[in-house]
C-alpha cells in the first residue's frame, strides 16, 4: 500500500514506525503533539513548510525499503 499525502501521520507512522525517521529529518519533530493524531501528512508538511511530493516519495521510498 502506498503511502499518500491524505493519510493521518498518526496511522503512518502506527502502521509504518520507520517513517517516523523521515517525519523528522524533513522537519516534522512533534509526532506525538495533538496535532499529529488529526492532521494529514498534507497538512502537517504544509503547516511546517516541507515540501509534500518530496515527504511523500521519502516515506514511500521507506517503506518500499522496509517490506
Amino acid at each position: 500500500m502506498a503511502i499518500t499525502k491524505d493519510m493521518s501521520i498518526l496511522e503512518v507512522v502506527q502502521k509504518y514506525p520507520d517513517t517516523a525517521e523521515v517525519f523528522m529529518s524533513a522537519g516534522m519533530g512533534c509526532l506525538g503533539c495533538a496535532a499529529a493524531h488529526f492532521e494529514n501528512i498534507e497538512q502537517g508538511a504544509l503547516a511546517h513548510g516541507i515540501d509534500v511530493d518530496a515527504l511523500i516519495q521519502g516515506l514511500n521510498d521507506c517503506v518500499g525499503a522496509a517490506e
